[in-house]
């Protein structure tokens, strides 16, 4: 039997997303099959994440569409929408990044965005500024609020822990071999575990060494 062989930059895998198990897939599986009919493009995988949100970091048939992408077993991502595909801007580009290195084809039907196409690419770079932009203004709307919070004499940062908790942390880590974690179940959770850590590593650090 002879081997079939696809048409080289053809081969695309359709990418779908429900966010609940009651929502069906068809009215997405329907538009990229027909797309892929018009464009010429020959579907060789379809992936579809069900009841996973989108800003959910576990969703398996899309890690598994990027592990074929990342093994060469596809020239075309095609998906309905970008809110269908990725979690945020930022992962949209960063996907985008990834398949522009390898090569591969990125078409959302519903944005009419086709990386293959100089509006594509022009639409590449806008995504990359705006995602640039929605950083700098996290970062300048978390430096106002400490300054803010500094202003009003708030105090940043973690609450400081009791002495009398230090006090028995210190006790605990001096006089048994309990573990942190023993440690910070003893107290009650009144100190975090990384703190209970802290105090402990500094307590045995400076315990005397048998002769």
């Amino acid at each position: 039997m002879d081997k079939i062989v696809m048409p080289p930059g053809r081969r695309t895998a359709l990418y779908l997303r429900v966010s609940t198990a009651d929502q069906k897939p068809d009215l997405q599986y329907d538009g990229l099959r027909g797309y892929a009919e018009r464009a010429g493009l020959v579907i060789v995988g379809d992936y579809c994440d069900v009841a996973v949100s989108g800003r959910h970091e576990g969703r398996p048939q899309l890690n598994a569409l990027m592990a074929a992408a990342r093994k060469r077993e596809l020239d075309c991502v095609l998906v309905w929408k970008f809110d269908r595909f990725a979690r945020s801007t930022r992962h949209l580009l960063m996907a985008l990044e990834e398949f522009r290195h390898l090569g591969v084809r990125f078409i959302s039907v519903q944005d009419q965005v086709d990386t293959d196409s100089p509006a594509g690419r022009a639409m590449f770079t806008i995504i990359g500024a705006m995602a640039e932009l929605e950083s700098a203004l996290i970062s300048e709307r978390v430096t106002a609020g400490m300054k803010a919070a500094k202003a009003r004499g708030k105090h940043l940062g973690r609450p400081p822990i009791r002495r009398a908790v230090v006090a028995e942390i210190e006790a605990l880590a001096a006089s048994t071999d309990l573990s942190i974690r023993q440690i910070h179940e003893k107290i009650g959770g009144k100190a975090s575990r990384g703190v209970v850590g802290e105090i402990t590593k500094r307590i045995r650090s400076e315990r005397p060494t048998a002769l």
